[in-house]
């Protein structure tokens, strides 16, 4: 097989934007194509003029604001490889990722810097608001000191990504120009979106699909307008604000936000998009009375591969549930036990390849090999030329109805999903067992209504430490973001273990879920 896709590096995203139009509103500044060139040409200049080489990480921990918006495209214009931290990590959970990723420059405000260890002697760092003067001010005193726009290979790396592994530590995802060019072609031609749209940008930048609201609205010649919320009232009023036609957010946000009177705020929006978690029936309900003119795109994905399914919205009040058919680029397989396509209806783990799978896992040679593997003997990109055949295997199971629409059945992993985010069990545990209290911990996800899962901890405390939850919740807190913090704490005298000697999650979770557990407060 011998199929062209012609991508490009990243960093010539916003060369496509006529140079009038609106490209990045930001509080009251607007900034047109041209003005953000000007700015992505300016960063990509000075991050070069730091000493950093091609092929070095470039990290940021910054809030949505002009520098979170451009880094991306200007790192990638200076032949580095960008590292976008979760504004929300604490500095353990930064360091590491630093660390890991070996970033040379890490872009944060004072307070974030001054909190992590070691900074000197691990790298070099800059205050965020300093850099952004600097580079306001090299625009307007030296206009000569910008970069052009790239010309580095496609297929080499633009990002890595972090996401929770479900053995602990956060892995880096890397991304390559072509999976971020084609996927901001792939969500705009399926969302239809063109020059007039204006996508409010809730979701993390940090996230595969949060960058994903950048790419695909400059792609397409609109608007973007990012925004770190406090409440859910503060969404609703900038759609009606910024008149915004594009939004997208996870269900435990959609939840919050069909509480509020919309009013004419709605009106406005053309299309909602969700992402980080299923789509229940009362939320389906609730999004189309409220929303009575927008297309609502239910979406499936995994930072390994991005996108994977989006449901044709004309479709959703017949099948509310369904995860939809394969986005454009992407082949998506339901494999059975023997390795054989299934059949409709058959259950099997959910395979995508195709040319938005990533690279692998940044120097996690052995967790690369059980995620990315050769794609199944029947898929079209098995052997063929100009792809490579490697395919992720998701681990989530699946299966296809006689129309071809997908079903989400369950994942075989512990990891938990809430509030759109993915949270690493193994993490929260040994955040517990470092804080001292406790001498074994298992985190486990509850279904929630409101936001997915809710995280339950069990804990066995530690020889001479009493059963505390205040102390414990409070160590947590100041080790962990807060969608890591448990609902609840369950103490426990001693694990149950399975024949490996491990802790037994799956006892656990059934006798939660008979309400063994079920006062509240301390349990024995």
């Amino acid at each position: 097989m011998t199929t062209e896709i012609k991508s490009y590096p990243i960093d010539h995203l916003t060369l496509l934007g006529k140079d009038d139009n609106d490209a990045l509103i930001v509080k009251n500044q607007v900034y047109t194509y041209k003005m953000l060139n000007l700015r992505i040409a300016t960063l990509a200049f000075w991050l070069r003029d730091k000493g950093l080489q091609k092929g070095d990480r470039a990290a940021s921990w910054i809030g949505k604001g002009v520098l979170a918006s451009i880094m991306p495209l200007a790192a990638a214009r200076a032949g580095l490889i960008y590292v976008p931290i979760n504004p929300l990590l604490k500095a353990q959970q930064v360091e590491y990722i630093m660390d890991d990723s070996g970033a040379k420059l890490i872009i944060a405000n004072k307070a974030r810097l001054n909190s992590l260890n070691h900074i000197d002697t691990i790298f070099s760092a800059d205050d965020e608001k300093l850099v952004a003067e600097m580079i306001e001010n090299m625009i307007d005193v030296y206009p000569d000191n910008q970069l052009a726009p790239s010309e580095g290979n496609i297929d080499d790396l633009a990002a890595i990504l972090y996401t929770s592994g479900s053995t602990g530590k956060p892995k880096g995802v890397m991304l390559s120009h072509k999976n971020l060019w084609l996927g901001a072609v792939s969500v705009a031609q399926y969302l239809k979106l063109d020059e007039g749209d204006r996508t409010l940008a809730v979701l993390p930048l940090s996230f595969d699909y949060g960058q994903n609201q950048l790419y695909s609205t400059w792609f397409a010649g609109g608007a973007v307008v990012p925004l770190d919320y406090l409440t859910p009232k503060d969404v609703v009023k900038s759609c009606l604000k910024y008149q915004i036609t594009t939004l997208a957010a996870v269900p435990p946000l959609w939840v919050q936000l069909c509480e509020y009177d919309w009013g004419e705020a709605a009106q406005s929006i053309q299309r909602i998009t969700n992402s980080g978690g299923a789509l229940t029936l009362s939320l389906v309900k609730d999004l189309t009375a409220i929303f009575k003119d927008a297309d609502v795109y239910a979406m499936y994905g995994l930072t390994e591969a991005f996108r994977s399914t989006f449901l044709d919205p004309k479709l959703l009040q017949d099948n509310p549930l369904s995860m939809g058919k394969a986005i454009p680029f992407a082949e998506i397989m339901v494999v059975n036990a023997d390795g054989l396509k299934a059949a409709p209806n058959e259950h099997g783990e959910l395979v995508h390849a195709g040319p938005l799978v990533a690279k692998g896992y940044w120097q996690d040679p052995e967790r690369s090999a059980v995620r990315f593997k050769p794609a199944p003997q029947f898929s079209k990109y098995a052997s063929c030329d100009g792809y490579d055949t490697i395919a992720v295997w998701s681990g989530d199971t699946v299966f296809r109805d006689e129309d071809g629409l997908l079903y989400f059945v369950g994942r075989d992993d512990a990891m938990i999903k809430t509030s759109g985010n993915r949270v690493s069990p193994g993490e929260i545990e040994e955040a517990a067992i470092a804080t001292g209290f406790a001498a074994e911990a298992c985190a486990i996800g509850q279904k929630d209504e409101r936001i997915g899962e809710a995280i339950i901890l069990f804990v066995r405390p530690a020889v001479n430490m009493d059963k505390d939850d205040g102390d414990l919740k409070m160590s947590l807190q100041s080790a962990l973001p807060n969608f890591m913090h448990p609902k609840r704490i369950i103490w426990i005298a001693e694990f149950p273990k399975n024949a490996n000697g491990k802790i037994d999650r799956n006892l656990l979770q059934n006798q939660l879920e008979t309400n063994l557990y079920s006062s509240v407060g301390n349990e024995t």
